[in-house]
């Protein structure tokens, strides 16, 4: 149970100061003339990931799992997720965030891991509802909550962040070779 507190006392501390650091790259870019998409259903991703934990956090107290062996496993996965958040937190700079904020006419960024496919936040991301609950084999919420997260960013998330980038930016351009999710080589 400490390694339980420990890693959702991280995760939270973690979108904490995430929240900060999308206020302060909403502001600055906003600044610079960009413009929020998507605001309609970005409560709902929040809501989201607040019902996540919160379900997270009640499948373990109620199950009061033992770790076992295989644990590392999905250990392993959570961690390297996390290189992969830095990594694309880092690449983006002020364009990271929470939100879709679009600045028009901006230069898409082609580095990092956007150098090999187009949305590694999400990821990232979908990594982590797989993998949290599963280390302390949280399986309700692992499975509704993976489900109801690729529903969101498949169906509404992406659809609505590559339409005005599209519209807005050289995305096309920059991103048109690249897969969404799954890795490829660089081309120019």
């Amino acid at each position: 149970m400490t390694l339980f507190v420990i890693l959702l006392a991280f995760v939270i501390a973690q979108r904490i100061v995430e929240l900060g650091i999308a206020k302060r790259n909403e502001k600055i870019l906003k600044r610079k003339g960009a413009y929020e998409v998507g605001e309609e259903h970005y409560k709902w991703i929040i809501l989201l990931h607040v019902l996540f934990f919160a379900s997270l956090i009640l499948e373990v107290f109620i199950r009061q799992p033992q770790l076992t062996p295989w644990s590392i496993l999905p250990f392993t996965f959570f961690v390297i997720a996390q290189g992969l958040r830095a990594w694309a937190l880092l690449s983006l700079g002020h364009f990271w965030n929470t939100k879709i904020i679009v600045l028009p006419g901006a230069d898409v960024i082609s580095k990092g891991p956007y150098k090999y496919l187009r949305h590694p936040n999400y990821i990232v991301v979908g990594l982590e509802m797989l993998t949290l609950p599963l280390i302390f084999e949280a399986y309700i919420t692992m499975i509704l909550f993976s489900l109801l997260n690729g529903l969101i960013i498949l169906k509404v998330r992406i659809p609505d962040e590559e339409k005005a980038l599209m519209e807005m930016t050289n995305y096309k351009k920059k991103m048109h070779k690249r897969k969404r999710f799954i890795p490829t080589a660089p081309r120019k």
